[in-house]
């Protein structure tokens, strides 16, 4: 399943209702914390019961990362029982995500972060990084972003 143009929530109600059908238990507890997680989100101070698509996206980003941490600690453990339920869930959350900015694509974009804002070495790293995932927000890791921008900064 791939994001389609439904807003998230549409997509969500659809799809938890299709796992109940076909007793899917994994995509049905997955898709019901990341509605949890999106309500939380909505009724947190300020947000008035409404949140942004990024901020969705943050939410998504977030639970993805909580699922590749436990997947690590649990393979870790060998528990591979439990890396395997993680591992599901992590399809399904990433399922929701859209395709994030990678390689060359990302590259280009920093390169240009770093000449508008007059970067040159290390010690702008942290004005460049600021910059870079405020404007990338919901379309590249900060991650991803961090390693990019290091690697261009050090030629």
């Amino acid at each position: 399943m791939t994001m389609s143009i439904k807003p998230l929530n549409e997509q969500l109600s659809y799809d938890l209702k299709e796992s109940l059908r076909s007793k899917d238990k994994v995509r049905l507890d997955t898709i019901r914390a990341i509605l949890t997680a999106l309500k939380t989100e909505r009724s947190s101070p300020g947000q008035n019961g409404e949140i942004t698509p990024i901020q969705e996206i943050s939410v998504l980003q977030r639970l993805k990362k909580q699922r590749a941490e436990s997947l690590d600690i649990f393979k870790k453990q060998d528990r591979n029982d439990l890396a395997n339920i993680e591992k599901e869930q992590l399809e399904v959350i990433c399922s929701y995500l859209p395709p994030m900015l990678e390689g060359d694509k990302l590259e280009k974009l920093l390169k240009n972060f770093i000449i508008e804002l007059g970067a040159n070495n290390q010690n702008d790293f942290g004005r460049l990084m600021a910059h870079s995932t405020k404007s990338l927000a919901g379309k590249a890791e900060g991650k991803t972003i961090a390693q990019t921008l290091k690697k261009l900064l050090n030629h």
